[in-house]
């Protein structure tokens, strides 16, 4: 595996081939196609964006069904002003409550309500249908497994160890 550096100014840049380039736009073009096709079939079937229903399923598999802001802002890589406007909107819908962090005062934690369970269980099985639909259907297991593969080895490229790294949650 290879690390990539960042490009100085004094080099050639390493252009991409024309069968990187051919699998880099099928990337942009199916990843930007996917999270349009789950957002509108949530807006349509829901009523909630698709980073709404991922913050709901984030809590419904906390213990307690609740997690510090942080760590909510971590599970579903966001900003905290993004996530803090989210959960804001979570609110006033009735299925998140915000409490103060026992442990630290300046911390809060995003709790699933009785109504915002009811909500991931009536929306759940139409996002999985699309999910199943336009990703599982038309792969077969062996291109699952693959693609399995190929998102975590992107993930841990861009998800360095150190508390240095520039992640959406720590800004």
């Amino acid at each position: 595996m290879t690390t990539p550096s960042a490009h100085r100014g004094d080099e050639e840049p390493h252009w991409l081939s024309d069968e990187e380039q051919r699998v880099w736009q099928a990337y942009l073009h199916g990843s930007l196609l996917l999270e349009d096709h789950l957002d509108r079939q949530l807006q349509r079937d829901a009523g909630m964006p698709h980073i709404y229903y991922a913050l709901l399923v984030h809590l419904s598999w906390a213990p307690g069904m609740a997690l510090r802001m942080t760590e909510l802002a971590k599970g579903v890589k966001i900003t905290r002003s993004r996530l803090s406007h989210a959960v804001a909107r979570l609110e006033a819908s009735g299925w998140v409550s915000r409490e103060d962090c026992p442990s630290d005062r300046r911390g809060q934690i995003a709790r699933l309500t009785e109504s915002g369970q009811a909500k991931l269980r009536e929306s759940a099985p139409g996002h999985v249908a699309a999910v199943r639909q336009v990703i599982f259907d038309r792969l077969d297991p062996e291109q699952v497994r693959q693609l399995g593969e190929i998102m975590r080895a992107m993930a841990a490229g861009l998800e360095p160890e150190g508390t240095g790294a520039d992640l959406p949650w720590r800004r």
